[in-house]
C-alpha cells in the first residue's frame, strides 16, 4: 500500500474527503517525525512505538576492497509493533 491507497482508506473509513484525509495524515507523520527528531518516544498503543536508538561506533568491511572501514556512531528511528499489530 503506498500513500495515496492510504490516504483512500482512511478518507473511506473516517468519512473524510480525500483532501482532509491527506492533510491529516500528513500533520501526523509530521507530529511523529517531529517528535522523534527531538529524542521523544511516541507510542500508539496497540499499533507500536517509534523511538530513537544509538548505533555505537564499530568497525567494518568494505566488500568491494575486504579493507577495514571504520562506520561512526549514529542515532537511528526503531519502530516496535504493538500487540493488536502481531500477525
Amino acid at each position: 500500500m503506498n500513500k495515496t491507497e492510504l490516504i483512500e482508506k482512511i478518507a473511506a473509513g473516517a468519512g473524510l474527503t480525500k483532501v482532509d484525509a491527506k492533510k491529516a495524515l500528513d500533520a501526523t507523520l509530521k507530529a511523529i517525525k517531529e517528535a522523534v527528531v527531538a529524542g521523544d518516544k511516541v507510542a500508539l498503543i496497540g499499533f507500536g512505538t517509534f523511538s530513537v536508538a544509538e548505533r555505537p561506533a564499530r568497525e567494518g568491511i568494505n566488500p568491494r576492497t575486504k579493507e577495514k572501514i571504520k562506520i561512526d556512531a549514529k542515532k537511528v528511528v526503531k519502530f516496535k509493533a504493538g500487540a493488536d499489530l502481531a500477525l
